[in-house]
């Protein structure tokens, strides 16, 4: 009979995990090199909504660019060439669509950091309560286990 450890499905799960450690352990590294002052303490910083553009040369490439926001500066076009509107109306407008998705994205990670921080005080509550009454949280795992067992 063939080892189960040696099969494909397990040594690409084996493959991930060393993967996702090696990660962590790069994150952990940079957040280290990142924390000032170093009574801070180390974290892997990700957030689901992007923080922007990590190459300072193409960051500049894109804010250059027209292309940036096209539909944006086809609406701007197709007034600048009924009304005979300058081009720096357009740049403006731009720069006003830049600056408000910058806010947006502020404003999406503030609401992300509010949202960790309420889980953070939620679980300490939920900590407090279980050392306040040990036996009490006991039992009302043993009762959710078994009646969750029972469904299954």
């Amino acid at each position: 009979m063939p080892d189960p450890n040696q099969s494909p499905a397990v040594q690409s799960l084996k493959k991930e995990e060393a993967d996702q450690r090696r990660r962590a352990k790069s994150e952990l590294d940079k957040g280290l090199q990142d924390t000032f002052p170093a009574s801070d303490p180390i974290s892997i910083t990700s957030t689901a909504v992007s923080a922007g553009r990590a190459d300072a040369s193409e960051a500049e490439r894109v804010q250059d660019g027209e292309d940036q926001y096209p539909l944006v500066n086809e609406a701007l076009r197709s007034v600048e060439n009924s009304r005979g509107a300058p081009s720096s109306d357009r740049v403006a407008l731009a720069r006003e669509a830049a600056r408000l998705s910058e806010r947006a994205s502020e404003v999406a990670s503030g609401a992300v950091h509010l949202a960790k921080g309420e889980a953070r005080s939620v679980w300490k509550d939920v900590e407090d309560k279980i050392r306040e009454r040990p036996l009490t949280a006991v039992g009302v795992v043993a009762t959710i286990a078994f009646f969750w067992g029972a469904t299954r």
